[in-house]
């Protein structure tokens, strides 16, 4: 049996745990592939949207590889594992984003921290697991 299950990272120690569980949930099925996703969200309103736009770009070089090395962490672990950085230029929570993710990707079980405050910044909120819980198509796990 296969699986497509998505962990949501944003450095947070909340998100490493969701990465942990993720680990443990794809081991569960023969042939699981696990989507590592961070959503780098437009901070507001701006009159220079270019420039908006050059620093969530800066952000998501920044964060790239910290995604990789959780890649390679699961396939170290004998896990198929892809990674993305999705940017979001629309004012939405980033929850949309992860929900669309997860209906385009053909997720089964989405796996996310309770709250999160990473050291890129305000990337998953405790409103975020709550849109997504309401919002996703799928099984969540919020990680505490």
């Amino acid at each position: 049996m296969s699986a497509n299950i998505l962990v949501a990272y944003d450095g947070s120690e909340l998100s490493r745990k969701a990465v942990e569980e993720a680990k443990k949930q794809a081991k569960l099925v023969d042939d699981a592939t696990v989507h590592a996703v961070t959503v780098i969200t437009h901070a507001g309103p701006t009159a220079n949207a270019a420039l908006a736009r050059s620093f969530m770009g800066d952000m998501a070089e920044e964060i790239r590889p910290s995604m990789e090395r959780i890649r390679e962490e699961f396939e170290e672990e004998g896990i198929h594992c892809k990674s993305e950085v999705l940017l979001d230029y629309s004012f939405r929570n980033p929850s949309s984003q992860i929900v669309e993710y997860a209906k385009e990707n053909n997720i089964e079980l989405i796996i996310l921290g309770s709250r999160g405050l990473g050291g890129v910044g305000r990337l998953l909120l405790g409103s975020v697991s709550s849109q997504i819980v309401q919002h996703a198509a799928c099984k969540v796990l919020i990680v505490k």
